[in-house]
């Protein structure tokens, strides 16, 4: 039997020589080939990839806001560390300083992305967060708390911080509701309610959170900071008109007291900027939109309560806001002795209404009809009694506080604060309670006795205060006081409350003397003729602003007077009050010609206007009592003897029946043609009286 082929055994140990495989030359290993450490040998070899260390392999993402983000791969630090940390401890200190080297050379080589490209890119994220909101605010009220971080990022240029207020302003005004979104309770929270219910809840109290922390970083950007740069006066503009834009578009809702207060701080300032009149303007827009009274009424406390601590040492334009103030002056009704017209009655109340075609209704539908109607109309009449309650009220309490804040400076006798004062005392003078007339007259009698002096001092005051240093945000005296001005309004004022409600039946009760304003009156005619700023009104005057004066008080006077009348339209108001007004009884005859002969004399050296208005009320005045004074017009009938006193200050002392009214020959040959015409109309009238 023939052997078979022998079979190659593999040897299982390595050879007793002890030699590697990497030491074996080519020949060795490509004769010995199928020794056992091929595959090793092989092994040992090293790899090499095409696959980039820095390439992320992970897809990118879309989040809940609608954006698509790449996702970075974390790598874990112990699993770093045990690849770059030697076991043995082998690393040097000269890796680790290239490894810090390489580090500092990374960060240096990071762009910079200018300002430009920072302002835009923010404008276009802005835009497109603020169109998402729009949309759809419940499901993107997460944005709000990104467009605030864009705030608060240090990094941000003060330009994007800028348009991330104004974003959030404008965003705020579209989302919020037209009602106020009160806490809810604990218990509130727990109990069972729909998802639709849930998820309004829910936005409600984000929306809340997110403002009440713009509202507070509007606060804290307001505040005044010394030795602030003008990136930060710029960052603390925006939030001021951030806040008075929120104020106007939502008085209503939450957190009105925080906006309040940031308004009424920078108003405490005397240093009067642009920020300064858009609070103001703010607060007069408030003032003058407030129905029910219950925005104006905190303001007018804030206000107050500002005054008060800092001593009435604040401009003379915040009290000038008082003016615009709804107080207890309106009526939606128009009535009469026999019948009133309510809103509701679109057809009249007389007459017969034209008959209607019935619909067919069962006994039980008649019913419920009749048993809603009954209700509707009592649900009807209670929220219309509650609503003009708690107007009246507000209106009420606002009114005793601002006759509070009048009546404390009235007091103090601050000069600067004097103007706008009697200008509010003479247009609520109306409102006040008849137990204050006896100390208000006589507070108003001093105010003219000091006026008088300052006016005779004018001069000497002037010469002591260029001597003097004084801060260029100090208003002087002699500088903010308008002597004419305030005689005219303590007039105005004092006839104002004989005129009011039910005033003039009280008049005898009271006892009440005008007689000292009447002859103050009679004494400044002639001065008030000769005053160059007698027709001055700052709003439509053309006169150039005083080169000299410093430039915040040209722009301050100009544009801080509300309701401003010149002086002339005051003087016509209580000449009017005195001459023709039925309230403080028929005038004596005495009184009448000696103001006729004075304003006739004065109508010569008036401007043409103030001519024609003086004529127009002499006019007047000679329809009403054209007997009284015709013997001024007619020398045959002269009742006096002796000689006319014409600067006499007293207004029964003067003798008038003694002299004429020669000024008519004058005014007929008057450059003005209707001047002219005025006074032969007077001279009619007095012709026709015989």
């Amino acid at each position: 039997m023939a052997k078979g082929p022998t079979v190659k055994r593999r040897r299982l140990s390595p050879p007793d020589d002890g030699g590697k495989a990497g030491s074996r030359s080519k020949r060795d290993i490509a004769s010995n080939a199928a020794e056992w450490d091929v595959e090793q040998d092989y092994e040992q070899r090293p790899r090499k990839s095409n696959k980039n260390a820095n390439e992320q392999t992970r897809l990118p993402i879309k989040t809940s806001e609608g954006f698509v983000q790449a996702v970075e791969e974390e790598v874990d630090e112990e699993d770093a560390g045990e690849e770059t940390d030697s076991f043995l401890g082998t690393d040097d200190e000269e890796m680790e300083d290239a490894s810090g080297e390489s580090e500092e050379e990374v960060e240096e080589k990071k762009p910079k992305v200018p300002i430009k490209l920072q302002i835009i890119q923010a404008k276009e994220d802005l835009a497109r967060m603020a169109g998402l909101i729009n949309e759809d605010p419940e499901e993107h009220i997460a944005l709000f708390k990104t467009m605030a971080e864009m705030v608060d990022n240090p990094d941000s240029p003060v330009t994007v911080k800028k348009l991330a207020l104004a974003a959030q302003a404008a965003v705020y005004r579209d989302v919020i509701p037209g009602y106020r979104i009160r806490p809810i309770s604990d218990e509130e929270m727990s109990g069972k309610v729909s998802k639709e219910v849930r998820k309004l809840r829910n936005f409600e109290q984000g929306l809340v959170s997110g403002y009440k922390q713009y509202v507070q970083k509007l606060a804290l950007l307001a505040k005044p900071r010394r030795g602030s740069s003008e990136a930060e006066a710029s960052l603390k503009s925006m939030a001021i008109n951030c806040a008075c834009t929120m104020l106007e578009a939502v008085p209503h809702f939450n957190f009105r007291s925080e906006l309040l207060k940031i308004i009424v701080n920078r108003l405490a300032r005397r240093q009067v900027d642009a920020d300064v009149a858009k609070c103001r303007e703010t607060i007069e827009d408030v003032f003058a939109k407030d129905a029910d009274g219950i925005v104006s009424l905190e303001a007018v406390r804030l206000l107050s309560k500002m005054m008060k601590a800092r001593d009435f040492k604040i401009h003379e334009s915040v009290l000038d806001t008082f003016l615009h103030l709804r107080l207890l002056g309106e009526f939606s009704m128009k009535a009469s002795q026999h019948r009133v017209d309510h809103e509701s009655d679109d057809e009249p109340t007389h007459g017969k209404k034209p008959k209607q075609k019935r619909e067919f209704r069962t006994k039980r539908e008649r019913k419920l009809q009749k048993e809603r109607k009954i209700v509707e109309k009592d649900m009807k009449q209670a929220d219309a009694l509650v609503s003009h309650e708690e107007r009246d009220k507000n209106q009420a309490e606002t009114l005793k506080a601002v006759f509070g804040i009048y009546f404390r400076i009235l007091k103090q006798r601050i000069p600067w604060l004097m103007g706008p004062v009697l200008e509010g005392l003479a247009k609520y003078a109306h409102l006040i309670n008849q137990d204050f007339f006896g100390d208000l007259l006589e507070a108003l009698k001093e105010l003219v006795t000091h006026a008088e002096r300052d006016e005779l001092k004018e001069g000497d005051e002037n010469e002591e205060e260029e001597e003097d240093d004084q801060d260029e945000n100090d208003v002087s005296e002699s500088s903010a006081r308008d002597a004419r001005r305030e005689t005219l309004l303590c007039t105005v004022t004092a006839f104002a409350l004989l005129e009011g409600q039910d005033a003039s039946k009280a008049a005898t009760s009271l006892h009440l003397d005008l007689g000292f304003f009447i002859k103050h009156l009679y004494r400044s005619l002639y001065g008030l003729a000769l005053n160059p700023d007698v027709e001055y009104n700052p709003d439509t005057s053309l006169r150039l602003p005083d080169p000299n004066a410093p430039e915040e008080s040209t722009r301050i006077r100009s544009k801080n007077k509300v309701n401003f009348q010149t002086p002339m339209v005051l003087l016509l108001r209580c000449l009017q009050s005195t001459l023709l007004s039925r309230a403080h009884g028929v005038p004596p005859p005495v009184r009448l010609a000696s103001f006729s002969k004075r304003l006739m004399t004065t109508s010569l050296q008036l401007p043409e206007k103030s001519a024609i208005a003086t004529l127009s009320l002499m006019n007047q005045v000679s329809k009403h009592h054209a007997r009284r004074i015709a013997p001024l017009w007619n020398t045959d009938e002269r009742k006096g003897d002796g000689v006319f006193n014409a600067y006499s200050n007293d207004v029964e002392r003067t003798n008038v029946y003694a002299g004429s009214v020669w000024e008519g020959e004058l005014l007929r040959q008057h450059y003005c043609p209707q001047v002219r015409d005025a006074a032969i109309d007077i001279e009619k009238l007095m012709a026709a009286s015989k």
